[in-house]
């Protein structure tokens, strides 16, 4: 490791569960993340700014003035670019070692089908079920760990789904894809600032700790964040034996 990275991620260094050792493994990590909105926007601020040697973006929209309230890694003089092109510009600003690849383009399965199996972790930032289930199957095909996020007004939601480990459950073991869940948009329903910045933030969290072999993650349990009452409830969540994305056919 060079000096200036010595020097850059000595904080990290200097943590007795992470170490040398352990930074050489972020920089050395590659990680994917879907989605460079509210929680994509401080999750990739985070993973650039750790030194993750090579950070994929996928998202196929343009910055919106309406974004800016919350989406930090864009700026009003990028609004009208792709998201992917500004959130890499933020990122290279913080950290201009790392590697960026981005893709205009929605997460679709062969899109993920391509990706996925590059990456160390996932980092789910949608806004939406159906991506989300289709990050969470070609991770589950893939045997690569999920962080998957979600906010929405005041509340949030996180989990670790690892395809890795037998007793993890996955996302459709928790919100099964033939479940009539109502899709809910904050274009419709806003959103608190300050919720998706606590959410993707806590993804960079369970990502870097995956990528640096920190344990325990937060695979079995789902996180929810109550922001009227600034609070965090935890549950306990299993696998589904008859699960129609994990489950052993």
């Amino acid at each position: 490791m060079e000096d200036e990275d010595l020097l850059r991620y000595s904080r990290h260094i200097l943590l007795e569960e992470f170490g040398i050792d352990g930074q050489a493994r972020v920089s050395a990590g590659h990680a994917l993340v879907i989605g460079a909105g509210g929680l994509g926007s401080p999750a990739l601020l985070y993973l650039a700014a750790a030194g993750v040697g090579r950070i994929t973006v996928v998202d196929p929209d343009n910055v919106d003035l309406t974004n800016l309230q919350r989406q930090i890694v864009h700026t009003t003089a990028r609004v009208g670019a792709p998201k992917v092109d500004s959130a890499a510009a933020g990122m290279q600003a913080i950290n201009p070692e790392i590697v960026i690849d981005t893709h205009i383009a929605r997460a679709d399965e062969v899109l993920l089908d391509r990706l996925v199996p590059t990456a160390d972790v996932v980092l789910d930032c949608s806004d939406n079920f159906a991506t989300r289930h289709a990050v969470n199957r070609a991770c589950v095909q893939h045997r690569k760990p999920l962080v998957a996020g979600a906010a929405i007004r005041f509340d949030g939601q996180l989990s670790v789904y690892d395809a890795r480990d037998a007793a993890s459950p996955c996302y459709a073991c928790i919100f099964p894809p033939e479940a009539a869940f109502e899709e809910t948009l904050c274009a419709v329903l806003g959103v608190f600032a300050p919720v998706v910045g606590t959410i993707g933030t806590l993804q960079a969290h369970e990502a870097l700790k995956l990528l640096a072999g920190i344990a325990p993650s937060l695979a079995g349990r789902l996180l929810m964040f109550d922001g009227r009452r600034t609070a965090f409830d935890s549950l306990r969540v299993a696998r589904d034996p008859h699960c129609s994305v994990c489950a052993p056919r």
